[in-house]
């Protein structure tokens, strides 16, 4: 199986047609069914949290002081990414993030990337919803009480193994 890299990002809003914008990135490099390396920061954009996305991952602007930069943390995800094929749960939203954080700084990423909601969904469609928690639930009987749900590296690892668990396939 070759290289994946599963991401997750926690962001200030809903879109970045509002100004939104990525404060938390977590990656983790999965290869023949292990996670292999991880790449995990907060993002310190100087940019007004919304209190709805707060209420989601509980990162405060205050959290954010002294962390590193976009344009510190993007040329390192990119190292990181390599060519490897990128997975997200509901990749629409984290791929439109990254996009734009990319963009802003010139940079790019043309990687495909595939989605473990839409996998859940073709696998397991008399699922109530298909939300991370759900899914993992669902295949895994509990959530680790140590896992912090909504913050980027723990969403990242938990997507990573319902899509090993789901048998994700990479389709060319």
């Amino acid at each position: 199986m070759e290289r994946i890299v599963v991401v997750d990002t926690e962001t200030t809003g809903l879109s970045v047609r509002n100004k939104g914008r990525v404060i938390e990135i977590g990656a983790v490099a999965v290869e023949n069914g292990q996670i292999v390396a991880e790449l995990a920061t907060l993002i310190n954009t100087n940019t007004a949290i919304s209190y709805g996305a707060y209420r989601v991952h509980g990162i405060s602007e205050q959290m954010l002081a002294g962390k590193p930069t976009p344009q510190e943390v993007w040329p390192w995800l990119l190292e990181f990414v390599g060519t490897s094929p990128l997975v997200a749960h509901n990749a629409s939203f984290d791929s439109a993030f990254v996009q734009h954080e990319l963009r802003l700084l010139g940079l790019s990423l043309a990687n495909p990337w595939h989605c473990t909601v839409r996998l859940s969904r073709r696998k397991l469609p008399r699922l109530m919803n298909h939300k991370l928690e759900t899914v993992y639930r669902h295949l895994f009987g509990v959530v680790p009480e140590d896992l912090q749900q909504h913050r980027a590296l723990d969403d990242a690892r938990m997507a990573a193994r319902v899509w090993m668990e789901l048998g994700g396939e990479l389709v060319r």
